[in-house]
């Protein structure tokens, strides 16, 4: 598994000649709803297993949390499943808001 910061993720989205992550949040819904990065899709943690079809195996896919935990361990579940382009958020969306977008709210 890879792991990024969200300044490199941010980096990365703006980087027009790249391929755009699939940005797969797995916080819960409430969360979500509090703060999260525009384009990401939310699949709570608990729900990957039964939505696993929903995923692109060969898409680069960046998990995303609160603090990076929970999207380590979907990322290393993700990865045992056969994909093979995934990345972890180092310090999660907190992490954004600290380091690439004070407007987005912490919890």
């Amino acid at each position: 598994m890879q792991h990024l910061t969200a300044p490199e993720l941010h980096a990365w989205i703006q980087d027009a000649t790249r391929v755009s992550p699939f940005l797969l949040d797995v916080r819960e819904p409430w969360e979500f709803d509090t703060c999260h990065l525009e384009s990401a899709v939310t699949i709570p943690m608990r729900t990957i297993p039964a939505r696993l079809a929903e995923l692109d195996e060969d898409a680069p896919i960046v998990c995303i949390c609160h603090h990076g935990a929970r999207s380590m361990q979907v990322a290393n579940f993700l990865e045992q499943q056969g994909f093979t382009d995934v990345t972890n958020l180092t310090g999660g969306i907190h992490a954004w808001s600290q380091q690439v977008d004070p407007t987005v709210p912490t919890y």
